[in-house]
């Protein structure tokens, strides 16, 4: 079989990415706001839909080097189940499905992600294209700028949220015509049983990157879940906190293109330190200065650094573990759910005003602050290169 050519890969890639993450994990945040305006959801409940969907995404991470599929086969499957349990968001009015399929949406973005990345990187490496990684993970961010943008414009008063829970199900499942063609032969197709997730070379550089993206995970998570409700607080009117969700996917979309210009490669562990120094002044900005000037610099910085740092750590872990690469991202993927599934729970126990959460996303910048110094030093050591 023909490889497929760069720019196919890219496509393909950055369609599936923008669909597992902008829709299947992050298309409940501008859904949020609508579905409490709608009085179908309660704001104390959010915590908990939003940690099912990570807990699951951490098992979807952990399990996908165990599924006896090629990783193409993984990622079209896992596609498909996203379009399907996201139209369903907006059949019931359920929180026990909703919380099923949150799950179940979780779990197949897992899956999705390392699968899709196991055969786009491993493709863009065959055809000594590498750096077009950065359009890959671009994706990321597309979707999530267009999620928060049909969002946005649908959001019409009289529309209910079940019904903007269908639509989007019905473009995902348009939107997946490509990759569904596209995803399949070459060198990224090997299936991915053979290699269990411990087979990978554990080294302790590797285990400390792990560790750092879990944290980041921790860090991310908070400011991208709550914004566009913070944005609510502090304006009612859809037209404008609804432009928080996709000014930070937008931002995610250019930030990963302009690192792939090729200044993020002369080192990405220090690319990657700084990132989270920005990551965390996004953190804490909206806890220091809760305004709509404050909430949009704070979309700026997490939404332009997050999705770069999701394209350093797995580039590192693909390279350090060439042999077992999915394995590696598994292993990555499953800190990277097990930190954000962290944050909503940190939040649940806290006070349930917004001082809580205020503390909640103090913490998580600080966390990320923590990580600097220690990316900083593993980045003077001796590093494999692309």
């Amino acid at each position: 079989m023909k490889p497929p050519s760069p720019f196919a890969v890219c496509v393909a890639a950055a369609t599936a990415l923008a669909v597992a993450m902008g829709v299947g994990r992050f298309a409940f945040t501008p859904m949020l706001p609508l579905m409490v305006r709608d009085g179908g959801l309660d704001m104390a409940a959010s915590p908990y839909l939003a940690a099912v969907n990570y807990l699951a995404y951490l098992v979807g991470g952990l399990t996908a080097a165990r599924v006896p599929w090629a990783p193409a086969t993984l990622a079209r499957a896992s596609l498909l189940g996203v379009a399907a349990v996201t139209a369903a968001m907006g059949a019931t009015a359920s929180l026990g499905l909703w919380l099923i399929l949150r799950g179940l949406a979780g779990l197949f973005s897992g899956w999705a992600l390392v699968g899709v990345s196991t055969w786009a990187l491993s493709e863009l490496a065959s055809l000594g294209r590498p750096r077009l990684a950065a359009v890959v993970y671009a994706g990321v961010g597309t979707g999530l700028a267009l999620a928060g943008l049909f969002c946005l414009l649908a959001a019409r008063p009289g529309i209910p949220a079940a019904r903007l829970w269908l639509e989007l199900g019905g473009l995902t499942l348009a939107a997946l015509v490509a990759p569904l063609i596209l995803l399949r032969g070459g060198p990224g197709s090997s299936p991915t049983r053979p290699v269990r997730p411990g087979g990978a070379r554990e080294t302790r550089d590797l285990r400390l990157l792990t560790l750092a993206y879990g944290i980041f995970g921790f860090g991310y998570i908070l400011p991208a879940t709550f914004l566009p409700a913070l944005a609510r607080q502090i304006v009612d009117d859809p037209a404008i906190f609804g432009l928080v969700w996709p000014l930070f996917g937008a931002a995610a979309a250019l930030s990963t293109l302009v690192a792939g210009a090729g200044w993020i490669q002369a080192n990405r562990l220090q690319a990657w330190a700084i990132c989270h120094g920005l990551m965390a002044c996004g953190a804490l900005l909206p806890a220091l200065h809760p305004s709509e000037a404050g909430l949009a610099v704070s979309a700026l910085l997490v939404g332009g650094t997050f999705v770069v740092v999701t394209m350093l750590g797995m580039q590192e872990a693909r390279l350090r573990s060439p042999d077992h690469a999915a394995a590696a991202l598994s292993r990555m993927t499953g800190a990277f759910a097990l930190g954000q599934l962290a944050g909503p729970l940190a939040v649940s126990l806290l006070p349930s005003d917004g001082a809580g959460l205020d503390l909640g996303l103090t913490i998580a910048g600080l966390a990320l602050l923590a990580t600097v110094p220690l990316l900083w030093r593993l980045s003077l050591a001796p590093r494999i290169r692309s």
